[in-house]
């Protein structure tokens, strides 16, 4: 894993708990978690659903600005 060792691993994690403490581990690791989630699906292309009210005259339905 990217060429860091036991040792090497354990040191970092002894930093992470000297700066941020016990109690703010899980913390981190859920938003470090939701991070990588909310970025994996914003790279899969999937849109969000549109809830811009549609005008009566566009025909198409976005209700946005034309350009």
């Amino acid at each position: 894993m990217f060429g860091l060792g036991a040792s090497e691993l354990l040191v970092i994690l002894a930093i992470v708990v000297v700066l941020f403490g016990a109690r703010r581990l899980p913390e981190l690791g859920s938003g470090v978690g939701k991070a990588i989630k909310n970025f994996k699906a914003g790279m899969s292309g999937q849109d969000e659903i549109d809830v811009t009210p549609r005008k009566p005259d566009d025909p198409a339905g976005r209700g946005g600005p034309t350009a």
